[in-house]
């Protein structure tokens, strides 16, 4: 039972670590876009970012090369 516990938390930090990448990285990206179109849109940057960070959680359901099968 150990086992399994420690597969699960090792699989939610590498997934968290990669959803707070993507996050980051959607973040700059959908900042520099609105600064070159001459405002930024916190609102619509937190929306990206966050839907970014959802979109790699959930790609990660389908496995992590951090984490042994």
């Amino acid at each position: 039972m150990d086992k399994l516990n420690d597969k699960t938390t090792t699989w939610f930090k590498a997934a968290g670590v990669r959803a707070l990448k993507t996050f980051a990285q959607a973040t700059i990206a959908a900042i520099g876009t609105a600064i070159a179109l001459g405002d930024v849109n916190w609102w619509a940057v937190a929306s990206i970012a966050g839907m970014a960070a959802v979109l790699s959680l959930l790609t990660s359901i389908a496995g992590l090369p951090e984490v042994e099968a």
